[in-house]
């Protein structure tokens, strides 16, 4: 006391600041902070230190106190109403964020709470950069009723403006349960951690109550659900720091906003043990890993690629030709022959878009026999969740390039960036297929009478498939056709990627004035 008495009014408001900032560093205070420690979580001013560049946080409306008045909330001090905002860089690069504090009143979003939010929001948009928002909430702050509620239908509104203009990625590091899980919903990536994460619209009681139900809250929707089932992640991590790290990468390939192009790198060239020409097997029924391929043409083989635990049967990501960022989207042999279905159309229009939106080249690798069949399939939509796959690819403007590598076969041909959905270029391997259906069950149709006459009707078979797949089966009457631009050898392939995009970067095209197109939701 005596100390402070004697301080200049100059010194003792810088004390005072201190006092005030300590105070608030706590969050919740030392309790609340082991508890997040024993759930294995870091706490919020943590997280934002270990994502961004040393040093590089600022942070605002650390003062900001919750307006609550009821259920005795007026007594009650929630510093920074229970989330940090702030802005710095990650690898040199400007990002806004935003993470809430679970130690304070659960991470629960009251007005003030949620205005914190769209304030960072609005300077994400506002100065066009990425925004990344670390969910680790209880939910609606119930005493606080329906301002509670407008708080997240402010952010949504953020989150559908900035759609398209501004990378948002969300950061699932705790719970995130009922309305508070669609704005994460509405980012362009969501990043999950193993027995960390929970998403879910609904909680385990509530299952139980009204379905009967008992389930745990990891089965209801832990990280590996949404990775692997529900399609709601993007990227799935074993670790919070792992997380972190991921989502630095992803930062490498994409660009600040929708009126730049990613940061190029200095090229290099594919590593060694991908042989490209070695890949695929002879024998066309033989499955494979395409991610072989796309590695076989990106520079030094990097390539990230998203939801890689859901509808395996597309393979998405990001990688690099000549140090420029590409969306590579490629059929998958090895899952269900490559075939497209709802959650593989779902994943690759998705996909489509964001790299339309952010001027990113798309290379589409091509092997697979059409959409796949079945009453199954029938019910859950495939013709509304197959038709995404066509609008996307339809609507995109970017540089688009297709390499037909072996099938294509029906509508899958079309839908996987077709010359007639205005592909800028169309290659195929040797090897490729392309045909209304494969030459098995299209020698059943057009020669059912013959090969049912003859003595020896599968012998038949065997000609007649041989001959549908000489006159058909190949690249070659596509080609005549001018639906191909050049058949070329597995070898070729990067270099003629390499050469394609650069003499289509500065693309230009033409659409019919309209407010937006009415995709098939």
């Amino acid at each position: 006391t005596n100390q402070i008495y004697f301080m200049s009014v100059e010194d003792q408001k810088v004390l005072e600041l201190e006092q005030r900032k300590e105070k608030i560093y706590f969050g919740g205070g030392t309790k609340a902070i082991e508890k997040q420690k024993a759930m294995g979580k870091m706490t919020a001013r943590e997280r934002i230190i270990a994502l961004l560049d040393e040093g590089s946080f600022h942070e605002y409306d650390m003062f900001v106190e919750h307006d609550g008045r009821d259920f005795g909330m007026q007594d009650k001090s929630l510093p920074g109403d229970g989330v940090i905002i702030g802005t710095g860089m990650i690898c040199g690069q400007p990002i806004a964020i935003f993470a809430q504090d679970f130690t304070v009143a659960g991470g629960s979003l009251g007005f003030m709470h949620a205005r914190k939010i769209t304030k960072i929001m609005d300077y994400a948009l506002n100065m066009r950069i990425p925004l990344i928002g670390i969910n680790d909430s209880g939910g609606a702050r119930i005493q606080e009723g329906v301002n509670a509620l407008a708080g997240y239908g402010e952010i949504f509104f953020r989150n559908t403006l900035s759609s398209g203009v501004i990378p948002q990625i969300s950061v699932i590091l705790g719970p995130c349960a009922g309305g508070a899980v669609y704005s994460p919903a509405l980012t362009d990536f969501v990043f999950v951690v193993d027995n960390i994460s929970k998403m879910f619209i609904t909680g385990p009681e509530v299952v139980k109550t009204v379905l009967g139900e008992v389930v745990t809250m990891e089965e209801l929707g832990g990280a590996r659900v949404h990775s692997e089932i529900s399609g709601n992640a993007h990227f799935f991590a074993h670790s919070e720091y792992e997380c972190f790290e991921q989502i630095k990468k992803l930062l490498t390939f994409i660009p600040w906003s929708n009126e730049a192009k990613a940061k190029p790198f200095p090229s290099k060239p594919p590593r060694p043990e991908y042989k490209i020409e070695k890949i695929i097997p002879s024998d066309p029924t033989q499955p494979y890993d395409v991610r072989d391929v796309i590695r076989a043409v990106a520079d030094d083989s990097d390539f990230l690629e998203i939801q890689q635990e859901f509808a395996k049967n597309i393979v998405v990501g990001f990688g690099r030709i000549d140090g420029e960022t590409i969306g590579f989207v490629a059929n998958q042999p090895s899952v269900l022959a490559g075939v497209l279905d709802c959650d593989s159309s779902d994943k690759a229009g998705r996909f489509i878009r964001f790299c339309d939106a952010f001027n990113i080249p798309i290379v589409t690798f091509e092997d697979m026999p059409g959409y796949l069949p079945g009453v199954e399939q029938e019910y859950m939509g495939v013709i509304r969740h197959g038709a995404k796959v066509l609008y996307a690819y339809s609507e995109a403007t970017v540089p688009k390039i297709t390499v037909i590598l072996r099938k294509a076969y029906g509508g899958g041909y079309i839908a996987m960036n077709s010359r007639h959905l205005k592909a800028d270029f169309m290659f195929a391997w040797p090897t490729a297929e392309i045909a209304v259906m494969g030459p098995e069950g299209a020698a059943n149709i057009i020669f059912k009478k013959e090969i049912m006459a003859a003595e020896n009707p599968e012998e038949m078979r065997k000609i007649k498939v041989a001959e549908y797949r000489e006159k058909f089966a190949n690249p070659y009457v596509a080609a005549s056709k001018g639906y191909i631009d050049s058949v070329i050898e597995p070898e070729e392939t990067r270099k003629i990627l390499k050469h394609s995009i650069e003499v289509s970067s500065n693309k230009s095209v033409l659409t019919p004035a309209k407010k937006h197109g009415i995709p098939p939701f």
